[in-house]
């Protein structure tokens, strides 16, 4: 009976006290969504208006300041009240309250989360700290002045507080740090309309790439297309065909058309792959044929390579200039490569995705999109050259080396630099500690005797090694 008695006293007081909790959470809205609406109204003021006086500004930091200082209290309270809850002997009663003190406190955490969206943009003469100089705010969103960018960046609350089943209580979308370096590049990708047709800026967007912005933002507009697209051809063609013209936008290209990149009339804009377009001359015997059979060479045939591991090379990734000639070669061999290429002077992404294999966009910046231990083969050819630097190829090497399975290939396709680095670079591939089953330098004799050629298959060992 005592039991019973205290039982039905305190759900007398809970639901009381429900009552006060929702009326103060109502009049705590009213609150936010007033000062959401004024606030709007001012801050629309503030932006076409660039000399607006800086007491004003401090006074309405302050307010929000004092409503965060709100929103605290209240969300300590009903936490007080939800641990009280869980030391009290249960009743369907007392679970229903729990459970609607817990949504409560979910619609405010997300009200809470939401206030750095009415805050004040920051003074367009002042920039993000990462570059060092003092802000209002530390927020990354509040280094950009165009809305879609800033929402992009913002963290997405999950919808009632609740964590996700990855464990995460909101979205952090990211972007490359160096977009805050390039602001005003970044902003006119991002300045368009939400529902319509994006700009033809596939330029500006691989500028961004190149130069660290990188990953670039979503967007929330239709990528242009051409106007005239024809069905791919089949695939027995589509691999040493060149493909239909109507089916890539030639904006920004000096050549118009395939037929122009094959007979390489430009000379500029893809010289580290002047030939790769030519697939029935240049293309087409490539790693089943050697071109001087009688002189030194730096080239491996594919079935010399896959023979050192006779069934085990399935999947792998191509790391290389070209226009996907390999991945197409190796898939003769049922071997599926995803080949790594950015658009550089050549349309290369929609040239191997017409070819009927798969493009990945990507930059040398950025991490590989896969798994640690996944890959069975990696293969680069005539891009990782006497041009990189020491430090980043230890750090592409060891991103290889994370994504590439024990017992996986690394075939070093005719790496060339000078004679004097060639001792340097070597250095940074044998600390991966490979097994060494081809290992050939050779001149290079194009131009002078300057340069060399390295290749080399290699085999990634068991960890740890002893």
């Amino acid at each position: 009976m005592p039991k019973q008695s205290v039982v039905s006293k305190l759900g007398t007081w809970r639901g009381i006290h429900r009552s006060l909790v929702v009326l103060g959470t109502l009049s705590l809205f009213i609150l936010v969504a007033t000062f959401s609406k004024v606030y709007s109204f001012r801050s629309s003021i503030l932006v076409a208006n660039t000399f607006c006086n800086q007491e004003h500004t401090q006074s309405q930091s302050m307010t929000q300041i004092q409503v965060g200082e709100a929103l605290d209290k209240v969300i300590k309270m009903i936490h007080k009240e939800i641990q009280e809850f869980e030391n009290t002997p249960t009743t369907d009663s007392l679970i229903k309250r729990h459970t609607f003190l817990a949504d409560i406190l979910g619609l405010i955490e997300s009200v809470k989360e939401s206030l750095p969206e009415i805050q004040l943009n920051p003074p367009i003469n002042q920039t993000h700290h990462l570059l060092g100089s003092k802000q209002l705010s530390d927020k990354p969103e509040n280094h950009f002045l165009i809305e879609e960018i800033r929402k992009y960046v913002k963290m997405k609350p999950n919808r009632l507080g609740k964590q996700n089943f990855m464990g995460a209580n909101g979205t952090f979308t990211s972007i490359g740090h160096a977009c805050f370096a390039m602001r005003k590049d970044l902003e006119e990708y991002m300045d368009y309309d939400i529902g319509d047709i994006c700009n033809d800026d596939w330029k500006l967007a691989q500028k961004l790439m190149v130069h660290g912005c990188d990953p670039l933002p979503r967007r929330r507009c239709f990528s242009r297309a051409p106007q005239l697209y024809d069905k791919p051809f089949p695939i027995e063609e589509s691999l040493w065909k060149l493909p239909n013209n109507r089916n890539v936008r030639w904006s920004q290209y000096r050549c118009k058309n395939f037929t122009c990149l094959a007979a390489n009339s430009t000379r500029k804009g893809f010289f580290k792959c002047a030939d790769c377009f030519n697939l029935s001359n240049h293309e087409m015997p490539r790693w089943v044929k050697l071109e001087n059979p009688n002189e030194d060479s730096a080239d491996f045939l594919a079935h010399q390579v896959l023979d050192l591991k006779p069934g085990e090379i399935r999947i792998g990734l191509d790391f290389s200039v070209g226009t996907g000639t390999f991945a197409a070669r190796m898939r003769e061999f049922n071997v599926t490569i995803v080949t790594a290429t950015i658009n550089f002077g050549a349309p290369f992404s929609e040239m191997i995705a017409l070819r009927g294999l798969v493009p990945l966009y990507l930059t040398i910046n950025q991490r590989l999109p896969f798994f640690d231990n996944t890959l069975d083969l990696i293969h680069t050819t005539r891009f990782l050259d006497g041009w990189i630097d020491f430090v980043l190829l230890d750090f592409v090497l060891y991103d290889w080396d994370r994504v590439l399975r024990p017992g996986g290939l690394l075939w070093i396709d005719s790496f060339f630099c000078l004679k004097d680095d060639l001792d340097d670079y070597l250095e940074s591939f044998k600390m991966l500690r490979y097994k060494k089953h081809k290992w050939v330098v050779v001149p290079k004799l194009d131009r002078d005797d300057r340069e060399v050629f390295f290749s080399a298959v290699l085999e990634k060992p068991p960890r740890p090694f002893r």
